[in-house]
């Protein structure tokens, strides 16, 4: 269980991580459903991992970050459907 745990944080990292180079270098904006994907998802093995290892102030910090990229998504979602 132990492997799966650091290989599920070892993914949420290099999720995040992509997300933000990939915005900084523009080849992916804030506002798009990837990079949220990215934000969202990474931030959930990283909350399965700092929960798992006890570090509780990263569960805290990601699920927060998860909270922002959910908002985020469902804005997204609601813009597309919904053209102004």
């Amino acid at each position: 269980m132990n492997l799966i745990i650091d290989i599920l944080g070892w993914i949420g990292s290099i999720e995040v991580i992509a997300a933000y180079a990939l915005n900084s270098y523009q080849k992916i904006k804030s506002d798009s459903l990837a990079f949220q994907l990215l934000n969202l998802t990474g931030a959930l093995f990283l909350i399965m991992n700092s929960i798992y290892k006890e570090a509780y102030p990263f569960t805290f910090i990601n699920t927060v970050w998860s909270i922002i990229a959910i908002v985020a998504i469902v804005g997204i979602v609601r813009k597309k459907n919904n053209p102004s």
